[in-house]
């Protein structure tokens, strides 16, 4: 109740500022709006002053959005009543309409004006920051989900790869959120689009020449446990030592080692599954040599777990590996590459237990990586954990260089589905032994 009064009393506050109650009273009258002709010159105008509000009166703005643009009380009292008295079909349509917020009409005539979707989209991130401080806002936020759902639905997304002929302002969006494996030049980009690379994205309609999402893909003859060569230039990747030249053989494997999202105004609407089953399909009837589709990922949870984590809820085995590696990592602080290549055995081991131990009986808790829940929510295994696979300055600070091979097996994805979410998580027998007590 007292988050409600506040956002009453900030939004009254802001009403003395002329342009801000100009940008309110358009958007009542975009609401109230029944003809066709004026709704575009509204949402234009909505547009237009939302652009150029500062940031404290974006805030207001949302609380304007929370209390303005409610559904009204009594009416929902009335029909839910109604529908108790007689819960007929009728009665539940009533009540349904009186529920919806009035606001989520008004982001739909919004997203009918142009650079309407790119401004929901803005008006959403400025939303999440302003929810880190200010309460009461949630509904607001759920609204938003609700219709970027719908409308981002991989069905109405358009699926295209990205080459080195693709437009030069797509490319320079790809190095630009490239989120995983920063691409240091137009030269390292290049590889990444080589005949042997693929790279792939959702776009929207409205959002022609703006990625939504992006996967990077290497084709190879293995499934591998560290991510230089992936990346590196051909100069920079080690001959094959061989004694004969050799024609190269097809690619069996398909390795993602990169997802990236390029709209933070999209957090919470779920297009990474898509896009990877949609490459998957693709590459199959693309490359016939291909047999495996697995990933190498990041574990950027796993530091920050260990941090945390209380010795008292480990079993023994992974109590005396934390102790360990704690214990290491406090000597060898800044963990470096060289650290990494010296690691005593001991510690290694302890390293392979403790990420294994966490990624499959963490996974469902508060602390759980957030790529590992994504992949093993998408029906992967887990299937390796390697390290020294990362020795980034991102990668030892977030895993300590550890990465993680997720296998889809495109077969079984739907069962691995339903396992993750009966909260058990699927793993090769190989990694076993840093799983048992």
């Amino acid at each position: 109740m007292m988050s409600w009064k506040n956002l009453l009393a900030l939004s009254k506050r802001a009403k003395t500022d002329g342009g801000f109650t100009r940008l309110v009273d358009a958007c009542h009258q975009l609401v109230s709006e029944r003809g066709q002709a004026n709704l575009y010159a509204l949402a234009t105008a909505v547009v237009e002053g939302w652009n150029g509000l500062s940031a404290d009166r974006q805030e207001a703005f949302f609380a304007v959005l929370a209390t303005e643009f409610a559904p009204d009380g009594d009416a929902v009292k009335a029909a839910a009543q109604a529908y108790i008295t007689e819960p007929s079909p009728d009665a539940l349509t009533t009540l349904s309409g009186v529920t919806e917020p009035p606001r989520q009409e008004l982001f739909r005539r919004i997203n009918r004006t142009t650079g309407g979707t790119a401004t929901l989209l803005s008006m959403r991130v400025a939303l999440m920051a302003c929810m880190k401080t200010r309460k009461g806002l949630n509904a607001v936020d759920a609204d938003f989900l609700h219709l970027l759902s719908s409308w981002f639905n991989p069905g109405f997304l358009r699926f295209e790869p990205v080459s080195w002929g693709s437009p030069a302002a797509l490319l320079e969006k790809i190095i630009q959120h490239e989120a995983v494996h920063a691409i240091d030049s137009w030269t390292h980009l290049r590889r990444r689009l080589e005949s042997d690379r693929r790279c792939y994205a959702f776009f929207h309609p409205q959002l022609p020449n703006e990625p939504l999402i992006f996967v990077e893909v290497a084709l190879t003859q293995e499934i591998p446990g560290e991510i230089a060569p992936l990346i590196a230039l051909r100069s920079e990747t080690p001959p094959a030592k061989a004694a004969k030249p050799s024609k190269v053989p097809p690619p069996t494997t398909a390795i993602f080692y990169s997802i990236s999202n390029c709209q933070p105004g999209l957090r919470g609407v779920s297009l990474g599954n898509f896009l990877i089953k949609r490459v998957a399909e693709h590459l199959a009837s693309e490359v016939n040599s291909l047999k495996t589709y697995c990933t190498l990922s990041p574990v950027p949870g796993f530091m920050r777990w260990l941090d945390k984590v209380d010795a008292v809820s480990l079993s023994a085995k992974d109590a005396l590996a934390a102790d360990r590696l704690k214990s290491w990592l406090a000597v060898h602080k800044p963990l470096s590459a060289n650290h990494v290549q010296m690691m005593p055995a001991d510690v290694k081991d302890s390293l392979l237990r403790l990420c294994t131990s966490f990624l499959v009986s963490h996974s469902h808790s508060a602390f759980a990586d957030p790529v590992a829940r994504f992949h093993l929510d998408n029906g992967a295994r887990l299937e390796a954990v390697h390290v020294g696979a990362d020795v980034s300055a991102k990668g030892l600070k977030q895993s300590a260089s550890v990465m993680v091979n997720y296998l889809y097996d495109l077969g079984a994805v739907e069962a691995r589905h339903q396992a993750f979410v009966s909260e058990e998580v699927v793993y090769a027998n190989a990694l076993k032994k840093w799983v048992k007590a």
